[in-house]
């Protein structure tokens, strides 16, 4: 005979254990969604550290992952440098100021990458986190799919005309047949290059020591990776 505690008994022993696979998709889903809310935050503080580097004054001159190189466009041409950079100094002087040029263009790029950030689908979190010290930066930049490169293209143009060193006017005035849009447009993709370079490196700091962020998402999910 079964007696009115040992049902109760067993009924609460059925409960619980309901009770446990009714809460199983929830946590799955609460994890989902701490995994995404990571990358998310990592995404976001990476970009952010990475612009506030590059958009500080001499922000890619003083970069070890950014520092851009003479635009291809005036290297490809052969004497155009070779008539005007008569000296290393020269070189180093044009060099420098599209860098700083190259500036202009971070500050446009800036709230595109943080607005795609703040609205990126991610749909494979695991697989970001475990893809390597640049994974989520590699995910955003197919996301945005060069479109900062057509972004930059108008402002670094505006830049490279008013620059104020003379070099960069006679460097301009030997480029026979090729207007300035044109070299803006090659050198837009190198600054892409170099903003890209610049996140990830971000990234990979974050993974590597991610209480220093202070962000207990970011410690808990990257510390346990």
């Amino acid at each position: 005979m079964t007696g009115p505690i040992t049902l109760h008994r067993r009924a609460v022993l059925l409960g619980g254990a309901a009770g446990g696979l009714l809460l199983l998709p929830g946590c799955a889903a609460i994890r989902r969604y701490s995994l995404v809310q990571a990358i998310r935050r990592m995404l976001e503080l990476a970009a952010r550290n990475a612009f506030a580097k590059l958009t500080a004054p001499d922000g890619f001159w003083d970069s070890s992952v950014a520092r851009l190189q003479l635009p291809d466009f005036l290297g490809s041409r052969g004497s155009v440098l070779a008539s005007i950079l008569t000296s290393a100094v020269f070189k180093d002087r044009l060099q420098h100021e599209f860098n700083r040029i190259a500036e202009r263009g971070a500050k446009r790029a800036a709230p595109l990458v943080a607005d795609v950030v703040e609205k990126i689908g991610i749909e494979n979190a695991q697989a970001i986190l475990d893809g390597g010290p640049t994974a989520a930066t590699a995910y955003l930049r197919s996301n945005m799919a060069g479109s900062l490169v057509q972004a930059m293209v108008p402002e670094l143009a505006d830049a490279i005309r008013v620059s104020n060193e003379p070099l960069v006017g006679q460097a301009l005035s030997r480029l026979t047949g090729v207007d300035v849009g044109a070299l803006a447009n090659q050198f837009s993709a190198e600054v892409d290059n170099a903003i890209w370079k610049q996140i990830g490196h971000e990234e990979s700091v974050i993974r590597a020591d991610p209480a220093a962020t202070r962000d207990p998402i970011l410690t808990e999910v990257l510390g346990g990776q």
